[in-house]
């Protein structure tokens, strides 16, 4: 059997969806927090005005 050799191309691919899926976590995460002191902030004025 002959070993084929990956591709350099392939290789360029699967490193640039592999940055984009890792950025994509720490944006996520961002966002999560952003999120959750939005919430935080609405609850807390819900309970000032009760």
């Amino acid at each position: 059997m002959k070993k084929r050799m990956i591709s350099p191309v392939i290789v360029l691919m699967m490193m640039f969806v592999g940055g984009v899926v890792l950025s994509g976590c720490n944006t996520i995460e961002g966002a999560g927090k952003d999120i959750e002191k939005a919430g935080q902030k609405i609850e807390d004025a819900a309970e000032r005005h009760d």
